[in-house]
This record gives structure tokens, C-alpha cells and sequence, in this order.
């Protein structure tokens, strides 16, 4: 590919006054006034591939999903090893997954498995940059206490790179930001934000937004307020904890400084919507300006980030809690027009059950998980935009085989960390419903069949998205970066 189909344009730099007054081009930081003509660029270098899905949400399940316990289980393995739980089987003949995932069983036709992946680290803020970037090495100069500027970037960045260059890429509906990441920002009970979530080599003005909708906690897990625990004693649901929806976070560099604060969308659209107006009477505005600043007027747009107002009936459909509220609010950004969206389903690492598991597991994080998805699977099916979204749920590393127990910190046995394998799910897309990719062994250790790993991963959303294999992305100083460091996984569509 020509290098100038997909350079990335420099946004200008502003002052702060400025970005106020051109509306969304700071508040989005997009550089909308360059999108359109370098489209066209691009357009006339790259011939266009029809994609298998407009947008992609990406669960995120941090702490790390055993594979045993949910989606690969080994009912013939030696009990140290099949753990608690028993199989159930789905709508798809031979295909078992748990019994505390029962709504997902009965929706098995629209989804796939891959029981194959694998990397090569048990560390979590390691593991979180392998499967958020795609990329199975450490970076340059890794700090797991850290995110660094030498980090990989994240999928989101990558995405919404290629959404605001490449023809054919993304939705680009109501100027909305091309990536979104939510609930929540992943950070340690330490307090250390964990890497991988950022855009890293890309330059931290290519950050994905973060919807600030949930507080942070150095205690809290779970879907509060119904499904809140701490790992050690159980069920907890800290006081004064609401989901509002959203708290944004602009990425660095905005108009040549940084905004040192979190700005609420819902409560600066009106506060800015006047000035806005004003300015707009008074300066000659191109239309690429006009239409950022139409995303603050835009009350679907306003819609798109509230789900606390949602009807009552689609909030008990997902679930009156953060997992709920969270997959609901994933719905209304994609039908809004976002690329990609990445939502947490717990903090701290809530799904780092190395204690007490089963009970955890079964009373805390499963019930909110199957409900919110199978609501999603069905709210995106009935809406006729499940074929064009893909869904992908994976954590950062699978389980041990092997049930561990750490009686100075936990009463009940659970499982530690396990990079060699893990099962990913998919959904929608064009992935091929009832469909089962590759496999672990006997004791669900390795892979079996089809090893694949976060670089095949991110290939497949990559090329679910429609963008090209010989695609690049130009850091700060001009040089290309490939996209694909993998190939899509054979199979699933």
C-alpha cells in the first residue's frame, strides 16, 4: 500500500479557548475538519473490502475467566481438577458449557468458542497488555506498574485510527468518537493503572475515551449494587456508589495543554451548547466544524451515553446493576455510531478468583453475566444489528487445571493464574453460530488443536472491521507500524 493511504493527518494544536469554541474538534479531539479530505485520499489509493460488521464490542473480563468453570469444562478429569460445576448442554448438539450460565446455553446458536488460546505470561498487567493490544511480546522498556508511551497501542486505538482514515472502516455516524471504553478505566487496588488500555507508540492525543461511569474502589468487585463482593468474606456493596453515566476523559495534548479534569458530557452539552451557538453566528465555520459541533446539540447522541434514564423494562432485561448498565450502554453507542467499544465487566480484577471461586463464581459473577449478555445477544438480533457487530469476551489469561488453595487469605479452594490457555467467545459479526474452534487437552492445561493467540485475535476484529492487511498506522515521527500482527481465526465465519 502507497504510504500516503494511510498517514495519519496531524491534528492542529489550540488553545484552550479555541477548542471550547470549536465545539466537538476539542471536546473529541478528532481533527474532524481533516477526516473527510483524508478519506478521500485514502479512498483513492485503497480499494474498498466490504467488512462483516460496522462495530465490535469488546468484554473485557479482568482478572482472568477460568475455562474450567464456564466455557470448557472437564467432567471426566480427576476431581482436584473439574472443580464444582457440572455441564449442561446448549441449543447446539455436543456443545456443553456451565450450568450457572444457563440463558447463554439456550442462546448457543448465535455464538462461538475458541478453547485454543494461548500466550506465554501468568502476569496480570502483562496478561492485560497481551490480550488489549493483540500483541503476545513485551514491549520496549514494559513496566507492569505503568502504562509507558513505549507500550503497544491498544485495539481500541488501533481501530479508531483506522476508522478516521480508511475508507469503509467504522460507522462515522453523529461524530461520534470511534472508540469508546467503559465503565471504567482498569486499575489496580493499589491504585496503579494497569497497562495496555492506552494508545501508547500511537501518542497519548490517539487515547481511546473513557467513559468515567463507575468510582473507583481499592475494595470493590462485581456487578454492584445486586452482585457487589470482596473475594475474601463475600457478598459487599460499599455505600455511595452510583453508575452515572457518562464521566469522559479527553485524551492528552487536547489544544495544546491538558484538560486537568473529567468532564461530565450530559452536564457540559447544555452548559456549551449556547456558546457554541453563539460562536457559530459569529465565525465562519467550514461544515466538518459545524457538524462537530451539532454532536453536543444532538439529543441521540445525548441518549446514547444515559442509561439510567432507559426504560424500565430494558433495564430488568439486563440487569440493574454495572455489568447490566454497562452492556446496555455498549448497545446504544454502537447503534449510535461508535466503531468499537470495550467495556470492563469488573474492576480490581474481579475475576481473579484464586479463592473461594465456586461460590463467587456462581452467586456474584455469573448470574449478572448471563443475563447482560444473553440481553445483549437479543436486543442486537431484534434490532437487526447483530450480523453487523461483533462480540468478543475474553480476560487476560485462563486458570490453572488445578485447584489451589490459600488458606491465610481464603476459607474455600480456587484456581491461580494460567496464560497457556483460555477461551475466548464470539458473537455476531459473521461469526458462525454453534461453533466450536480448536480445543485444550484433557485437562484443559494446552492446546489441543488450533493454538491461536491475541495477535489472531486482534486480526479477527480487525478484519470483521473491513480494514486491510497491508494496513499501518504512523506514529509521531511519520514511521509506519503494520496493524496485523496475526492472521483472523480459521472458522469462525
Amino acid at each position: 500500500m502507497p504510504r500516503r493511504a494511510t498517514r495519519r493527518y496531524e491534528h492542529p494544536r489550540l488553545n484552550r479557548r479555541s477548542a471550547i469554541q470549536a465545539g466537538a474538534i476539542g471536546l473529541l479531539g478528532l481533527g474532524m475538519n481533516h477526516i473527510e479530505p483524508l478519506r478521500q485520499a485514502v479512498a483513492q489509493q485503497v480499494p474498498p473490502r466490504r467488512p462483516a460488521a460496522k462495530s465490535v464490542i469488546y468484554v473485557f473480563l479482568s482478572g482472568g475467566l477460568a475455562q474450567h468453570d464456564s466455557f470448557d469444562l472437564k467432567p471426566a478429569a480427576p476431581d482436584s481438577i473439574r472443580g464444582e460445576f457440572r455441564p449442561i448442554a446448549t441449543r447446539t448438539a455436543g456443545i456443553d458449557i456451565c450450568e450457572h450460565l444457563p440463558l447463554l446455553a439456550q442462546r448457543s446458536h448465535l455464538w462461538a468458542l475458541v478453547r485454543s488460546l494461548t500466550h506465554r505470561t501468568n502476569d496480570h498487567s502483562l496478561g492485560h497488555l497481551y490480550m488489549l493490544t493483540g500483541r503476545s511480546t513485551p514491549p520496549p522498556l514494559f513496566d507492569a506498574l505503568q502504562p509507558k508511551s513505549t507500550d503497544w497501542p491498544a485495539i481500541a486505538s488501533v481501530v479508531a485510527d483506522a476508522s478516521a482514515v480508511l475508507p469503509g472502516v467504522g460507522q462515522s455516524r453523529h461524530n461520534l468518537p470511534p472508540a469508546v471504553v467503559l465503565p471504567e478505566r482498569l486499575i489496580h487496588n493499589t491504585r496503579r493503572v494497569i497497562p495496555g488500555q492506552f494508545a501508547g507508540q500511537m501518542g497519548a492525543n490517539r487515547d481511546p475515551w473513557f467513559v468515567e461511569a463507575s468510582a473507583f474502589h481499592p475494595k470493590h468487585y462485581g456487578a454492584y449494587p445486586e452482585y457487589g463482593f470482596h473475594h475474601a468474606h463475600g457478598a459487599d456493596n460499599p455505600p455511595g456508589y452510583n453508575y452515572q453515566a457518562p464521566n469522559l476523559t479527553l485524551p492528552e495534548g487536547l489544544g495544546g495543554e491538558r484538560f486537568g479534569r473529567r468532564l461530565d458530557l450530559l452536564e457540559h452539552v447544555d452548559r456549551q451548547r449556547r456558546a457554541l451557538e453563539r460562536a457559530a453566528e459569529q465565525e465562519p465555520f467550514d461544515r466538518h466544524r459545524q457538524n462537530a459541533i451539532s454532536l453536543l446539540a444532538d439529543p441521540n447522541t445525548q441518549r446514547a451515553f444515559d442509561v439510567t434514564n432507559a426504560d424500565p423494562a430494558v433495564l430488568d432485561r439486563y440487569g440493574r446493576n454495572l455489568f447490566g448498565w454497562s452492556l446496555l450502554m455498549a448497545r446504544q453507542l454502537v447503534e449510535a455510531g461508535v466503531t468499537l467499544v470495550q467495556v470492563n465487566l469488573g474492576n480490581n480484577e474481579t475475576w481473579d478468583t484464586h479463592g473461594n471461586a465456586f461460590p463467587h463464581l456462581k452467586d456474584y459473577l455469573f448470574p449478572p453475566t448471563d443475563r447482560a449478555l444473553s440481553a445483549l445477544l437479543d436486543d442486537l438480533e431484534e434490532r437487526g444489528l447483530l450480523d453487523s457487530t461483533l462480540i468478543v469476551m475474553a480476560g487476560e489469561f485462563g486458570r490453572t487445571p488445578k485447584i489451589s488453595t490459600l488458606p491465610e487469605h481464603y476459607k474455600l479452594p480456587g484456581r491461580d493464574h494460567w496464560g497457556a490457555v483460555q477461551t475466548v467467545f464470539f458473537a455476531g459479526g459473521g461469526v458462525r453460530g454453534g461453533t466450536v474452534i480448536g480445543a485444550s487437552d484433557k485437562i484443559g492445561a494446552f492446546p489441543a488443536s488450533q493454538p491461536e493467540t491475541p495477535e489472531n485475535m486482534a486480526a479477527t476484529i480487525y478484519h470483521a472491521l473491513g480494514i486491510p492487511s497491508v494496513a499501518v498506522w504512523h506514529d509521531a515521527l511519520d514511521r509506519p507500524h503494520p496493524i496485523y500482527h496475526g492472521e483472523p481465526i480459521a472458522g469462525l465465519t
